[in-house]
């Protein structure tokens, strides 16, 4: 008998021993993956960033629970975000489906770490730590407990968040445009989000808007001003001409812009704009034109802002940021504005509410 017991104790500190084994060896790669894209990424800079274990993220989530979950991924179906609770602070977990061997979701995560930490704006989620006892490495942000900006104008209608007026639109969209103006200016080699949607927002406790989701982002060569590949990102989102050949940079993210000032002064989807259009590539851009031609613009603006504009000078900046919105899309990238341009424009509008 007591041999049995000793076999059997012997296999069980096996299974354990391999256990562990099995998880170091994860953390290892997954560490040495991340800290080489942080160090390649870093400049030489030092960011303090904490360890977790997968059972204090599991607890903060309570096992992943679906009432937590704050935002998934509408392109790729690659994540997850959760709420998250843990020593007694609010904070964003993000959770990743797949293994190593998914090639894709490994990726997203590693540029995600690589971009998110190298970040110090106060509309990009900030990034806190990472559990690295998983195939693919677990992120943990800052609290966005208030969903995302897609769930505010396009999903359907909570009752627990006030109507956005136009001057809460427009505070949102100045705030958005500094922190793709930071990308783009901020640092040597200019980094393009490459995938900007109404779905990249999200709100914390304060409902301060924030930019989140670098998974496609890439940084521009040195000396160069564009670059070539396979096009990704959201089907009427992305700028015709990278439709088109493949060939990308900052003003792609600035038609990107365009449409979400679009779906944020009226409320409509551009992915339905994309079934009922012909120009597939740039479904906004043919809608727009057709009702600013008519001047029947406020036709299609959500009918939340159509209330609150009661008077000749709100009306006159709803057109202004219209005209903006329009301004972004234009087929042509040589004939886009700016990043920076656009939020000297948009200051200028929302100074004037």
């Amino acid at each position: 008998m007591g041999s049995i017991m000793s076999k059997f104790k012997d296999r069980t500190d096996e299974r354990t021993l391999m256990v562990r084994t099995d998880k170091r060896a994860l953390m290892m790669r997954s560490g040495a993956s991340v800290l080489k894209e942080l160090i390649a990424s870093s400049n030489g800079k030092y960011y303090p960033y904490r360890i977790f274990s997968a059972q204090e993220i599991k607890l903060a989530t309570n096992s992943y629970d679906q009432k937590n979950v704050i935002a998934k991924d509408t392109s790729y179906n690659l994540y997850t975000m959760y709420k998250g609770f843990w020593q007694e602070r609010l904070i964003s977990v993000l959770q990743f489906y797949g293994h190593e061997c998914r090639p894709r979701a490994y990726e997203s995560c590693i540029n995600n770490v690589t971009y998110a930490a190298r970040m110090s704006h106060n509309h990009i989620l900030k990034l806190i730590g990472c559990c690295l006892e998983t195939p693919i490495p677990i992120l943990v942000f800052e609290s966005v407990q208030y969903g995302t900006l897609w769930d505010r104008i396009l999903g359907a209608p909570q009752p627990h968040f006030e109507p956005l007026l136009l001057k809460h639109r427009l505070k949102i969209a100045m705030d958005i445009v500094h922190a793709l103006a930071y990308l783009h200016f901020g640092f040597p080699r200019p980094i393009v989000f490459r995938n900007f949607k109404t779905s990249c927002i999200l709100f914390n406790e304060e409902n301060v808007a924030k930019l989140f989701d670098f998974s496609l982002s890439i940084s521009i060569p040195e000396g160069e001003t564009h670059i070539t590949d396979t096009v990704m990102g959201t089907w009427g989102y992305c700028a015709p001409e990278y439709m088109r050949t493949g060939v990308f940079n900052e003003k792609s993210d600035v038609f990107s812009f365009g449409v979400f000032l679009f779906e944020l002064l009226t409320g409509w989807d551009v992915s339905d704009l994309v079934k009922d259009t012909h120009d597939l590539a740039c479904p906004s851009n043919e809608y727009l034109k057709n009702y600013f031609e008519d001047n029947r613009f406020t036709e299609i603006v959500d009918p939340i802002i159509v209330e609150d504009v009661l008077s000749i000078e709100k009306e006159q900046q709803l057109h202004a940021s219209a005209q903006l919105s329009f301004e972004c899309i234009k087929d042509s990238p040589a004939d886009r504005p700016s990043m920076v341009d656009v939020a000297k424009k948009l200051r200028q509008i929302y100074r004037s509410l």
